[in-house]
């Protein structure tokens, strides 16, 4: 079982085993540790706005727009201006998003409307996008505005599509928006991202026309000083990538038409940065730096200090 240490002077403060697969042509590449399941979370979202554009009947949107749709994006000006403009194109209001209201997880946007005696609400959410996108279909369909439940058609459907490019029956729990989110075998997810993969390289799907979004737009689907931002930043090719909370990331590397599902054990995010550099120094170097200055593999003080490191262990 492959393991990530976090390494702070001397001392390991915490060891986290973790898991990855990676999938091409619908068959698995290249495997790391134990096969697991896994809550998808955030990482669903491409095949959520998905089958959203689908009951949309594939409306023309901006590429920005899809970014976003399938963004867990940090609630900054930019992100909140996209998705109150998709909702006013479909005729509808932030009161209408049910992903409830939280702070921008970027501090200095927070700040910014505190110091102004503003309000969050639902569109600083970081799932505003895709919740954007969902109550948009619900409103075309003529279905229930209140698309959460599992038994909404919306649901219904986005979970047939699940199974469809998962060859996985999921298991159904509530994510942190209140949708549905799917527990799957880890090859299930890295299969789905195949299918992005593969599109993105062809050009002619919806799936890829979404990876291909998020590829040219990582700033919307991520955020400032946020590892998928940093990721499609450092990579010397395009592709798409998508965090999940619990310790999720997914990729897709059209050139090599993969797909590629990353679980550290433990949930700890902060772990994520050595498995995602071991599994595309591997299997990605035409596309991967091999040099060991990221950012994200170092652990730093408040003031920026450099005082440790997440390393792999060897075992």
């Amino acid at each position: 079982m492959p393991l990530i240490e976090q390494v702070r002077g001397q001392s390991v403060e915490s060891v986290h085993p973790w898991s990855a697969v990676a999938i091409a042509d619908g068959r698995v590449v290249r495997q790391w540790g134990e096969p697991v399941r896994t809550t998808w979370r955030s990482a669903a979202k491409p095949l959520q706005l998905d089958v959203s554009l689908t009951v949309l009947g594939d409306p023309d949107v901006p590429e920005p727009w899809m970014a976003l749709g399938a963004a867990s994006h940090s609630g900054e000006p930019v992100h909140t201006a996209i998705a109150g403009a998709i909702l006013q194109h479909f005729q509808l209001q932030p009161g209408d998003l049910r992903c409830g209201t939280h702070p921008p997880s970027y501090v200095p946007a927070a700040d910014a409307i505190l110091r102004a005696n503003g309000q969050f609400s639902d569109l600083h959410n970081n799932c505003s996008g895709k919740h954007a996108f969902m109550v948009a279909a619900a409103q075309h369909a003529g279905w229930p505005l209140d698309y959460r439940a599992p038994e909404h058609p919306l649901q219904a459907l986005i979970r047939e599509r699940v199974i469809e490019l998962c060859n996985h029956e999921p298991v159904l729990s509530v994510d942190g928006c209140g949708v549905p989110t799917f527990e799957l075998p880890l090859d299930g997810l890295a299969r789905a991202w195949s299918v992005i993969a593969s599109g993105m390289h062809q050009g002619d799907t919806r799936l890829g026309r979404i990876g291909r979004a998020m590829a040219a737009h990582p700033e919307l689907t991520s955020g400032t000083d946020r590892l998928d931002l940093s990721v499609a930043q450092r990579a010397r090719l395009p592709l798409a990538v998508k965090i999940g909370a619990g310790g999720v990331f997914c990729m897709a590397l059209p050139d090599a038409k993969t797909g590629v599902a990353i679980k550290v054990h433990s949930g700890v995010a902060e772990a994520l940065p050595v498995a995602i550099d071991a599994v595309l120094a591997a299997l990605w170097p035409a596309g991967w730096p091999d040099e060991d200055d990221w950012l994200p593999l170092h652990v730093h003080n408040v003031v920026g200090r450099r005082v440790g490191s997440w390393q792999a262990r060897a075992v």
